[in-house]
Order: C-alpha cells, then sequence, then structure tokens
C-alpha cells in the first residue's frame, strides 16, 4: 500500500532555487571533476577510451586502475572490482567489462553505496536487446516521445552517441533499429550503409546492431517471383544479402522477423513451417555467427475459432526441436499483448528444445503511453517468478525511445528503460531497489523526495490495473490506438479476437474469459502443473486472474466476502483515488526538483486522473447495464 511517509511531505516548499533541466542528462548527471587518478593496464581501444573518459570526467574517488585478466570469467564485460584504502583495481577480460565497471563506480558513487571489499559483476544473458518499432520515414509504431532518434540520410551523430553512452551505462548490449513490421528497403545499400555508420557509432558502447526483415523482401527488392525459403534461388538471394551486410558490418547481429501475423509475409504463404522460414535465414547467418530472432507472436488465419491466447503454442509446439542452432524463439511476457496485467504465456512451458528469449514491452502501449506514470519493474518481475532466467537466451524490451527532449515523453518512463537494462543485467535485483536509484541519479538523493516518490512508483502498476482492467479484465481498450476504454467495442471489419467484447463476454449471468476445460477454450492446460490445476479450478485462480481464465457470476462471493460487482466497483474506485494521491504527493514535492521537470510531470498527473476517472466511469456504467439483466 501506499505509505504514511508519502502524506508528510504534502504541501512542503523547498525554498532553495534548483536549476531548470529538460531531462535529457537522463540518469546520467554527473558532476564534473575535469581529471581524476586513473591508470591502465590493459590495451586501449575505443571502448577503454570511453571508460577513462568517463572516469576522468566524473569519478571523484580514490585512484582507479584497470587491470587485464583473463581469469575473470563470466559472459561478455564481467567485470571486479577489489576495494582498498587508497585505490579500486578494476579486472576485467574485455574491453566492455571495463566500460562497464566505469558505470558501475559512477552509480555507485551517486548513490553513496558502501565501497569496501570485492564486488563481481556478470551480466545474467549474453543477449540484452532493445527493440525499436522504428519506421523508416521517422515514425514509431506504438511511439510516444516523438519521432525515430535514427533519421535516415541526416543522421544525428552526437545522439546516437548519446543514445550509446545511456544503454552502456545499464548494459543493454544490441539493439534492433527497425519496425518488426519492417520495410524491405531497409536491406537496400542505401540503407544498409546508414545501418553501416549506425553500427560505427555504436560498436564502441558494447551495442550490436540487427535488423528487422520482411520475409518477402526477395520478392520485393530482390526481384524474384517468390520468398519460398525452400526455394534454391531464395536461399542464395539471402545469403548474397547477408554477404553484402557483413562486409559493411564485421559484428552484425542477426535478423529479427515476424512473419505470418498481424498481415506479415512469412513461410506460411508457401505451406511452409515457421521452423523451415527461420532455417533458411539462419544458414545464410551461421558462418558469420549471426542469428536470427524469430517472434512467436502469431494469430489469426491458421487458427480461426481458437482462442488468441493459446495461438502461439499451437503454432510452435509442433517445430520445437526443429529449429537451427542459431535460431533464437522470442515471446512476449504474456500470451496475449502486453496488457496491464497477464499470466505469464504458457509457450515459455512448451518450448523445449529451442533457445527462447523474453520481449517485454517498455513503452506503454497499454499502460497508458506517454501521459501515464507507470513504472514497469513489478511487472517484470512478476513474469520473472513464474519463467527462470536461466531457460532463457536474453531479453527483449520494446523501446520507448524518441527525439523528444527527455526522450521518452513522460519523465517518469524514463524509470522504464532504466529498469530494463537493470533487469537484464541481473534479474534478481528487486524493483524497489531499482526505483530508488534511478530516482537519486535523475532527480535527488534528499529522502523527503525520494521515498514518496518511491513508494508513488512501486504501487503505480497495481494502480494502472485497478482504474483499467482489474481482477482479470483485459484488452477492453479504444480500438488502435489504445488509450482509454471501449468496453462496449466491436467492430464487424475487425477480426472479432480484436474486439473487447470478445474478452471480457459480460452478460446477465456474470463476466470474463471462460477458459477452463471443462466449459472453455482450455487454455488452463498449456500451463505446467501447479498452474494449470490452480488456475483451472474457480476456487483456486488467484483473484488477479480470476476474469482471465473464468467467467465469474456477478454475485459470486470473493475471498473478501464481497461479491465480483462489490468488488470491481472498488477497484476501479480504488485505482482511481490513488491517482488523485499522486497528485496532490507531487504538488507538495515541489521545489525539491527544477521546475521545468516538476511542471511537465505534473501536466501528466492531471491527464492520469482524468483518464483514470474515464475509465472507472465508462467501465462501471457499462457493466452495471448488465446488472438490470439479471
Amino acid at each position: 500500500m501506499f505509505t504514511r511517509k508519502l502524506l508528510f511531505v504534502l504541501f512542503v516548499m523547498v525554498s532553495s532555487a534548483v536549476i531548470a533541466e529538460d531531462g535529457s542528462r537522463l540518469w546520467l548527471r554527473y558532476d564534473s571533476v575535469g581529471s581524476a587518478d586513473v591508470a591502465v593496464s590493459a590495451p586501449k581501444d575505443k571502448t577503454v577510451e570511453i571508460a577513462l573518459h568517463e572516469l576522468n570526467s566524473y569519478w571523484h574517488g580514490r585512484r582507479v586502475e584497470m587491470i587485464y585478466d583473463n581469469s575473470v570469467n563470466g559472459i561478455e564485460g564481467s567485470y571486479t572490482l577489489s576495494y582498498s584504502t587508497d585505490r579500486v583495481e578494476v579486472r576485467a577480460s574485455s574491453s566492455i567489462g571495463f566500460l562497464y565497471a566505469a558505470y558501475a563506480l559512477l552509480r555507485s558513487q551517486t548513490l553513496g553505496l558502501p565501497t569496501t571489499g570485492v564486488v563481481s559483476e556478470s551480466p545474467q544473458w549474453p543477449l540484452r536487446m532493445l527493440n525499436h518499432w522504428d519506421n523508416i520515414d521517422g515514425s514509431i509504431e506504438r511511439g510516444y516521445a516523438g519521432k525515430s532518434i535514427f533519421k535516415w540520410f541526416s543522421l544525428d551523430v552526437d545522439k546516437i552517441e548519446e543514445y550509446a553512452r545511456a544503454n552502456a551505462s545499464i548494459g543493454i548490449n544490441a539493439t534492433v533499429l527497425n519496425n518488426v513490421n519492417a520495410s524491405p528497403k531497409i536491406l537496400t545499400n542505401e540503407y544498409l550503409r546508414e545501418v553501416k555508420t549506425i553500427a560505427d557509432i555504436l560498436r564502441p558502447y558494447g551495442i550490436k546492431v540487427f535488423l528487422s526483415v520482411n520475409f518477402a523482401s526477395p520478392k520485393v527488392i530482390g526481384g524474384l517471383s517468390t520468398a519460398d525459403p525452400l526455394d534454391a534461388r531464395v536461399g542464395r538471394w539471402w545469403k548474397s544479402k547477408v554477404k553484402e551486410i557483413y562486409r559493411l558490418i564485421p559484428d552484425f547481429g542477426g535478423f529479427l522477423v515476424k512473419a505470418n501475423s498481424e498481415g506479415q509475409p512469412g513461410p506460411g504463404d508457401y505451406g511452409r513451417t515457421h521452423a523451415q522460414g527461420a532455417n533458411m535465414l539462419a544458414e545464410a547467418l551461421k558462418p558469420y555467427r549471426g542469428v536470427v530472432i524469430w517472434r512467436s507472436f502469431v494469430y489469426g488465419a491458421n487458427h480461426k475459432g481458437e482462442d488468441r491466447v493459446k495461438q502461439a503454442v499451437s503454432e510452435f509446439k509442433p517445430c520445437d526441436g526443429q529449429f537451427a542452432e542459431n535460431v533464437i524463439l522470442q515471446s512476449k511476457n504474456g500470451p496475449l499483448d502486453f496488457q496491464p496485467r497477464e499470466p505469464y504465456a504458457p509457450i515459455f512451458d512448451n518450448i523445449e528444445h529451442t533457445t527462447q528469449m523474453a520481449e517485454l514491452q517498455i513503452t506503454q502501449e497499454y499502460t497508458g503511453q506517454s501521459m501515464h506514470m507507470v513504472y514497469l519493474a513489478p511487472m517484470w518481475k512478476e513474469f520473472f517468478s513464474f519463467v527462470s532466467p536461466s531457460r532463457l537466451k536474453g531479453v527483449a524490451g520494446v523501446a520507448n525511445i524518441g527525439d523528444d527532449a527527455n526522450w521518452c515523453g513522460h519523465h517518469f518512463s524514463q524509470a522504464n528503460w532504466y529498469a530494463f537494462g537493470r533487469l537484464a543485467w541481473n534479474p534478481e535485483l528487486s524493483a524497489e531497489d531499482i526505483a530508488r536509484e534511478w530516482i537519486v541519479q535523475t532527480f535527488t538523493k534528499d529522502n523527503t523526495f525520494v521515498v514518496p516518490v518511491c513508494d508513488m512508483m512501486m504501487t503505480s502498476r497495481e494502480t494502472c490495473v485497478n482504474y483499467m482492467m482489474p481482477l482479470g479484465l483485459h484488452h477492453i481498450f479504444k480500438f488502435d490506438h489504445h488509450y482509454g476504454p471501449e468496453p462496449d467495442g466491436f467492430k464487424p471489419e475487425y477480426p472479432l479476437e480484436w474486439c473487447p467484447v470478445y474478452y471480457h463476454n459480460a452478460d446477465s449471468i456474470g463476466l470474463g474469459f471462460d477458459r477452463t476445460t471443462e466449459t472453455g477454450s482450455a487454455a488452463t492446460m498449456q500451463y505446467r502443473e501447479p498452474y494449470a490445476s490452480l488456475y483451472n479450478n474457480l476456487s483456486t485462480c488467484p483473484e488477479q486472474y480470476l476474469l482471465w481464465f473464468h467467467h465469474v457470476p456477478w454475485t459470486y462471493r470473493m475471498n473478501n466476502g464481497n461479491t465480483l460487482w462489490e468488488n470491481l466497483q472498488n477497484k476501479y474506485k480504488e485505482g482511481v483515488s490513488m491517482t488523485h494521491l499522486y497528485k496532490t504527493a507531487w504538488q507538495g514535492l515541489r521545489g525539491y526538483i527544477d521546475d521545468r521537470r516538476w511542471k511537465e510531470v505534473d501536466v501528466r498527473m492531471d491527464e492520469q486522473v482524468r483518464n483514470a476517472e474515464e475509465w472507472h466511469d465508462t467501465c462501471i456504467a457499462y457493466f452495471s447495464s448488465f446488472q438490470n439483466k439479471k
């Protein structure tokens, strides 16, 4: 619950002047020192030079000695810090390890962490990736912070380097530059030369470049009559294109592919499987150690009448074990589409012989976009409590970055970019510790500000769930833009599984989607035990997923003794009340930070309150109409 400490700061004002800021420095607001005492006993390359520059510019502490040590084990980027009274020894077996260590030292300095003993750090996964949904025309699908920072044929080198620095500071080591709904043009030579320029900027920061590719590219830009993965001409075309890419970018990471989903072309167009399509690309990339990341987000024509949340397992389980070694299956954290709350995706239970990675959404498509303060780390921690990080090869985050001055539209949306990177490095970190790190580095270390703001952040995701879709309700957003409620939404020109009425199934009896084995879609049986049985039984199903798995009578008595309808009303009311409390608390924090950022957040909090009230009023009015039909 929201702590009482927040109430203590209401209407407290600070008289000291604070320098105005626009948020462009993110969490990297270091104080310059001019020159620090740093020595290097390691080969100097651009990456080490960046590490030296960062420490020489901002390190206030004791002497730092960087020592190359090939006994430092772990995934590339691992490092060890050994503190003594007069120096810090930084040991790493790679240049990027020294850079990550430099940022760790600066983070510790800002946070005032203890500087004693030995600290060894190694990332959880070798692949810690951002997925940009940026289009080549500069627009961003589900982007809420302006246009793309990748401005083709007029690249802003300084902006891209700032982007690289921010990502390296939190350990992100890969980026997909373009939308999964990819334009084939990205593979033309003129665009590839631009990709090379970007890759050259990112490389010293330890970031590999990947591209989303359109599966029909051999037809669209290659002059072939087919894109059939079993046609030898198609395979040769891709091999030639891959060779061209690696000639320009020797450390190119590989391809991200969205195939046979939402109208995108794929191997299914030719009666081929996902494995056959992915393996054809994998064969082209293998000589260069490139990988194919194949998304499992598929639904539609091949599964007519099947519950949408079951379709990924239905589609990919038969292919498990047939994918090449350099193919990674990338699946969303939930089985539907980045809802404020979903149970974990059962595909992680059903794929045993294919390398997998998780896809999280940093951009807030369904959680208030750039207008709502919703801290997503608690959602991601919830996912990792069900899906062991050890089963994954990596994690991808759909980026929330644009060319707005503050990068993310909402100043607090920066926290989600930061939290993604920190959890991608170490998923054992707590959401609260990450929030505190971000607040101190981004705003101030004054606990009168830090404590209540951390409370707001830590409760904000549950608040969002409550005022949007509590108790397991899902996908009742307005069509297309997904901002605001439309529980009565039905358009015959849309597939039924895009319509809100399909998901809530409100009628005179009750509410919710029946996914049980006895009377529903049997989606519960895609889960491993004990979750299959737990979710399938109305009396044992966790109430946060209740309406996801069950069609529940309005009069059903829940754990607190109240009916479903009473609890639903209370959840919506609680969500709205919390947004008002956030707003009031923020009013009391004016003066602790610069006025520009305070005002910009304040304006967005007004909008969050209005939108939460819209959700409450619309949904309660709509669902009330069914009470009169009982």
